[in-house]
């Protein structure tokens, strides 16, 4: 069954959403990320994809306080990203309470230093982020496209130990239009033995469904839960209380 993974998108300690990645035009949904959070977990929700978006646009960790709030007062398992740069800024995030770090453009920037990681910290620590436009990944919080192609870059990574990934078309997140089926479902048939997670463009229930027909391992949900396009009761069923 596929895993639901609700997304809170932090700028300034405040829970938003972003439009395609545009820094100028977001939505404050929620000045207290911790509410949220419990929300979730009310709900029955076991997940939570963390982003640090301040971190992400100054290649530095920005809201550290609200993992370490959440972390130790839910028990979600939480991935963070957004902002680490180097081997400190990822052992901070374990010891604020993270159970995996969310790593997308330093392994693209930099693949010596996240090689170092893997073996470092283990791959399974690590959740890998690769977001995509035309299939070409984009980094730096989706301010550079780049000419790698996700498939070769993938193949890649999973010989380093890489078993899960999440992967986001940046054309697709908080415009309500439905995800990248034809991607994931590439990823699943080209990399059968990877985790996929579906990312952006989540607008109904159905889309649920089809992603987990499509193989994905889990989908992370934002917009579509905070302006009540999918309810959380209406996810339940996908839930293990």
């Amino acid at each position: 069954m596929i895993e639901i993974i609700p997304a809170i998108d932090l700028i300034e300690g405040k829970c938003v959403r972003l439009l395609q990645g545009n820094y100028m035009q977001k939505t404050i949904y929620n000045e207290n990320p911790l509410e949220v959070a419990k929300e979730f977990e009310a709900a029955g929700i076991k997940r939570l994809h963390l982003v640090d978006l301040d971190g992400a646009k100054v290649g530095e960790i920005r809201n550290l306080p609200v993992l370490e709030k959440i972390a130790s007062q839910t028990s979600l398992t939480i991935d963070f990203g957004g902002g680490v740069t180097n081997s400190n800024d990822f052992q901070s995030v374990l010891n604020a309470g993270a159970k995996y770090v969310a790593i997308g453009s330093v392994a693209v920037k930099q693949a010596d230093v996240f090689s170092g990681w893997i073996k470092l910290f283990g791959a399974d620590k690590i959740l890998l982020g690769t977001d995509v436009k035309n299939k070409k990944l984009a980094v730096s919080a989706w301010t550079e496209t780049t000419d790698v192609d996700i498939f070769d870059f993938l193949e890649e990574k999973i010989k380093q130990g890489i078993n899960t990934v999440f992967s986001t078309d940046i054309s697709k997140d908080g415009m309500l239009v439905g995800p990248a089926f034809d991607l994931y479902a590439e990823l699943h048939q080209r990399f059968s033995g990877l985790n996929i997670i579906a990312s952006g463009g989540v607008s109904k229930l159905e889309d649920v469904y089809a992603l987990e027909k499509a193989g994905c391992f889990g989908v992370i949900i934002g917009k579509a839960i905070y302006e009540g396009r999918i309810t959380l009761k209406q996810l339940s069923e996908f839930i293990y209380l």
